[in-house]
């Protein structure tokens, strides 16, 4: 994932993390079984704005704001829009004490992350979700929202949403591809609980077949570096989804073999691959030699379940709303790929 560079020496080490609120009251064997749903929206619900990673100004916001309003719902501004700390949205402090302001505000039934960037690895350690694992609420972001994603799947079985954020809204939907607008509307259809359905077509390097199960995954990169930690993915009996934005094949590669060597690709019930916009090597001496289809058969060719690409998810603009922590199916069919929400 492209990360913008920043002089890290300048921010201070001074959240104080409190690891014992993150697993209480929840275990692995539970959490493969049960699935918590966060009541879904109704008009008239608010929807909070923050910025847990990259900042944002108010006014680049202004769009989502307009189509989330125009959806019915009223809007809460986080007090890190508009800040910035170098690359960030706020401080560590500041984004923290935004971020769970509005985790612990029972009038707050949405958190829509305006952007992602990097930062919430920085916060994640020092988050109290204990009023949020008896109170949820929806998450809603993706790329570095990863980290929300599989800490909250990971330690308390809660759905969330991995789509589009603020900084995707067009500022003119008259200009806007019909894409774009039916990705962004698929965020209220999540909201709202309606019936969630996706189709994308057939891969000659898909390998077919059908599987039912919970939905995670994310970023891969942002997968790869939670590994070993208390965010960690447990994939068994799984749909896993990855996409990535400006790696090469060869980091891709590694980073497929990390997901192969902590068994994270042995019990899945099935294999997204979405989006991924490949970094070109400046010497073509250097290049690494496989396609990615090549880089993710490899790994699973000893597996059954199915595999597809080109699933319509990541930095894209075809990237639909999809809720982690839920059962699908996938079905892969030489006709065409679908995913459906349960």
């Amino acid at each position: 994932m492209k990360r913008k560079q920043f002089i890290s020496s300048i921010f201070p080490a001074a959240i104080v993390l409190k690891p014992a609120l993150l697993l209480s009251g929840s275990s692995t064997k539970v959490l493969e079984e049960t699935s918590i749903k966060p009541p879904y929206l109704s008009k008239g619900d608010t929807i909070g704005i923050t910025c847990p990673a990259g900042y944002i100004t108010l006014e680049d916001i202004q769009p989502a704001i307009l189509k989330l309003k125009e959806w019915g719902f009223l809007i809460s501004i986080g007090a890190t829009v508009g800040k910035r700390d170098f690359t960030f949205g706020g401080t560590d402090e500041e984004r923290l004490a935004d971020f769970q302001q509005m985790l612990d505000d029972n009038n707050i039934k949405a958190i829509l992350c305006a952007r992602g960037g990097y930062g919430a690895i920085r916060m994640i350690d020092a988050i109290d979700f204990t009023k949020f694992s008896k109170n949820p609420k929806w998450i809603i972001g993706f790329s570095d929202i990863t980290v929300l994603h599989n800490h909250i799947n990971r330690n308390f079985g809660i759905a969330s949403i991995h789509s589009k954020m603020c900084n995707s809204f067009p500022v003119d939907w008259s200009l806007a591809e019909p894409i774009q607008i039916t990705t962004i509307d698929s965020i209220r259809q999540c909201l709202l609980g309606e019936k969630m359905s996706y189709t994308c077509a057939y891969n000659s390097n898909n390998k077919l077949g059908e599987g039912t199960g919970v939905l995670v995954g994310g970023n891969l990169k942002t997968i790869e570096t939670l590994a070993g930690s208390r965010s960690d993915l447990v994939t068994k009996n799984k749909i896993l989804f990855v996409e990535d934005i400006g790696e090469y094949l060869y980091s891709i590669d590694r980073m497929f073999w990390n997901l192969q060597r902590t068994g994270k690709l042995d019990h899945l019930k099935g294999l997204i691959i979405g989006g991924f916009k490949i970094k070109k090597e400046e010497d073509e001496a250097d290049a690494f030699g496989k396609t990615l289809e090549q880089i993710v058969l490899e790994k699973v060719s000893r597996f059954t379940y199915p595999v597809c690409f080109d699933f319509p998810i990541g930095h894209q603009k075809n990237n639909f709303a999809v809720i982690c922590g839920v059962r699908h199916q996938l079905q892969v069919k030489k006709e065409e790929t679908m995913l459906t929400k349960f």
